[in-house]
């Protein structure tokens, strides 16, 4: 009998040989890739650097260690106003790229980035959702939650929690431990304060009851399970490829454990509050997302978009203004005299700590507000870029026609400390943001400093919760310091400031994060004194 000795019979018949051609034509993919995605795609003439423009996985490394904001910074230090971020994907370090891409009439929609976000297995949230038309729908829904008076409602629930903090700042960490000969109580991590406050928050408006982390131990868990479900959405989104294949589940197990964790943990708590209703007594944010109806379709949230949308709120709510109160505290520690001013501010305005309420007189204190705008300059709560695609017909960028396809985005840390728009933009000056120029160093600035100022995003994609943000960081702040002043502990320091950190986390003076898509963040340590 005649043996078959065609190339493709011993293909067949040898394992070997079939190895060496699969990774024959691997190579011969990987190599026609990088050639097209260098020489050839839409974006070959932009800089940036060469594994960046050939695959995502450099970005994706820079996400997975928490310093994804500093390379952006650094890459635009090095290349320019835009550069190339990844085979598809550029980044643009300008205010007016700011509006072009985020305004009301930019051709865009959420890049496919956000498809890592799901708000659940059967349906996306406000944040994720990329159709620009379910989108609308979900943010008229949630208006009704964030409107002013809804806000005004819900204040007594956010005293209640502050007045919990500001107690046991008094009492010392564990409740017990007494002060020492100048009234200076124990050492507080003020990071984990103001996670535990913001999130005792957050638990009370979002399911009718606080978590309980101020006072007890029992669910500080969660703060680590909501880090690192963003901080899975980040890697994931970076490179989709890792969350198609779910990969995420080989390469970082403990992070995509920890994301199904809060997932089942945040669902528990979203049919716990279900089970209240609509009680008139407790018009929280649930109450308003159970009652609230589309103005145009008259339909109100499913239950997995209630969920959905809870699980959001916790993330987005928690995480982002536990990070600007944490770091408003330390750059005040770290400058004495804007602590000095803004102390005074306060307490000349108020009598009692129980004025210290959301309104015109909280309002009218205008350092107030400027220190912690310039906290969240320095160190912006979502540090890095919010990736939009762009639609058909492009987009001008700057001088630039970007294509259809392309994502494009300004990352909020590199922007903001671009000198065009903040001079001195490693310096904490809260005088720039102050109107009048006697006071303002920088007034010639002002105008451009707020052009490109952007910790909330802007556009129609802006952050639903800012007015929220604002309330419990300007009365939560402002009693702290109207009850107290602070000090670094002795023994600590502010800063990092080793040689041996990577670019970017060597300032002492400026406050470290670690880049999540949302933030994780240590510090820093701080003790209290009654007034």
């Amino acid at each position: 009998m005649e043996v078959p000795t065609s190339l493709a019979h011993r293909l067949l018949t040898s394992p070997l040989l079939l190895l060496a051609s699969t990774c024959g034509i691997l190579l011969l993919y990987v190599l026609t890739a990088i050639i097209y995605r260098l020489a050839l795609h839409p974006l070959a003439s932009y800089p940036g650097p060469l594994l960046a423009r050939t695959t995502d996985i450099y970005m994706a490394l820079y996400a997975y260690r928490g310093s994804r904001h500093l390379e952006f910074a650094r890459l635009h230090a090095v290349y320019g106003p835009i550069v190339r971020t990844g085979p598809n994907s550029l980044s643009v370090n300008s205010a007016t790229a700011l509006k072009t891409i985020y305004g009301f009439r930019a051709n865009v929609r959420k890049a496919r980035f956000y498809e890592a976000f799901p708000a659940n297995k059967k349906t996306t949230n406000v944040h994720s959702s990329i159709d620009k038309v379910a989108h609308a729908r979900k943010r008229r829904v949630m208006s009704h939650a964030f409107s002013d008076s809804a806000i005004k409602s819900l204040e007594k629930y956010i005293l209640a929690n502050v007045r919990t903090a500001c107690r046991l700042l008094g009492e010392g960490e564990s409740g017990g431990e007494g002060v020492d000969e100048k009234g200076w109580g124990r050492q507080w991590n003020v990071a984990n304060w103001c996670n535990w406050v913001v999130f005792d928050i957050m638990g009370d408006l979002v399911f009718g009851k606080a978590f309980g982390m101020l006072e007890s131990p029992v669910n500080r868990f969660a703060v680590e399970l909501v880090g690192n479900a963003a901080h899975r959405h980040l890697i994931c989104g970076t490179h989709l490829t890792i969350h198609n294949w779910h990969l995420d589940k080989i390469l970082f197990r403990k992070i995509a454990a920890q994301r199904g964790q809060y997932m089942q943990y945040s669902k528990a708590q979203a049919m716990e509050r279900t089970k209240m209703g609509m009680d008139v007594d407790r018009k929280d944010f649930f109450y308003h997302l159970l009652n609230a109806k589309d103005p145009e379709t008259g339909k109100g949230f499913s239950m997995d978009e209630l969920w959905g949308e809870s699980n959001l709120l916790i993330i987005a709510g928690s995480d982002t203004t536990s990070t600007a109160m944490a770091g408003t505290f330390f750059y005040l520690a770290h400058n004495a005299a804007a602590m000095q001013k803004l102390c005074k501010e306060i307490r000349e305005a108020f009598s009692d700590v129980e004025e210290i309420v959301s309104g015109p007189k909280l309002s009218s204190c205008s350092y107030l507000k400027a220190c912690i705008d310039e906290s969240m300059r320095m160190t912006p709560p979502v540090a890095g870029v919010l990736p939009r695609e762009v639609l058909a017909g492009g987009i001008d960028v700057d001088g630039h026609h970007i294509p259809a396809g392309i994502d494009v985005g300004v990352p909020h840390y590199a922007i903001h400390h671009n000198p065009d728009y903040y001079p001195r933009p490693f310096d904490y000056v809260p005088e720039r943001w102050l109107a009048d120029p006697a006071v303002n160093p920088l007034h010639a600035k002002l105008v451009e400093a707020h052009s490109a100022f952007c910790p909330f995003s802007i556009g129609p994609r802006g952050c639903i919760g800012k007015g929220l943000a604002y309330a419990e960081l300007t009365v939560t702040i402002a009693r702290v310091l109207f009850l107290f002043d602070l000090r670094i502990a002795p023994g600590t320091t502010l800063g990092a400031g080793s040689k041996d950190l990577e670019a970017g986390r060597t300032r002492v003076a400026e406050y470290q994060i670690e880049d999540r898509f949302a933030s994780m963040k240590d510090g820093p340590t701080l003790q209290f004194r009654k007034r």
